[in-house]
């Protein structure tokens, strides 16, 4: 199964493309869709929306799972946000890709084994089930940490949660 995984920012949204096969797992793509502050939202949610498509196109995921999001005590960050997945969660309904979502919490525990732990621990672990010679950006990691949270989901280790 192929799996787009999503962490959605409006200046660092990372992808990852995740091929599972049985009890493995590689990392075909990732990538953070980096857009300068200069640019407008429309022009950053129009940025995130192409790359999307481009690697809905390129990989033909089954399915996507993105960070869901959490509590915020500035709205404006929250709208923000909620702009950015709204982009990624259209344009993945355009493709027919189903979408489902995961708290931040919930993937670190996935991956790691507690839901507080540091970004490092995540990353080394990501890199270990997915055999990566190289750390990988943040974003980058998350996405893939939410990709695997989906996986595992699918595969009855955890609850899957729909949107």
């Amino acid at each position: 199964m192929i799996v787009l995984g999503i962490d959605a920012s409006l200046r660092g949204t990372g992808l990852a493309i995740l091929d599972w096969e049985g009890n493995r797992g590689r990392a075909l793509h990732g990538e953070v869709v980096k857009v300068p502050q200069k640019y407008p939202h429309s022009e950053c949610l129009r940025r995130i929306r192409d790359r999307v498509e481009t690697l809905i196109a390129a990989h033909h995921p089954a399915e996507a799972a993105i960070e869901g999001g959490f509590f915020f005590k500035n709205p404006k960050v929250a709208l923000v946000l909620g702009e950015v997945r709204g982009t990624v969660i259209s344009t993945c309904a355009v493709a027919a890709v189903p979408v489902y979502e995961y708290s931040p919490r919930r993937a670190k525990q996935n991956v790691t084994g507690w839901g507080a732990a540091p970004k490092d621990q995540v990353a080394r672990m990501v890199m270990a089930m997915l055999s990566m010679p190289e750390t990988p950006a943040d974003d980058i990691t998350d996405a893939f940490a939410i990709a695997l949270c989906h996986v595992h989901a699918r595969r009855g280790l955890a609850p899957l949660t729909p949107l």
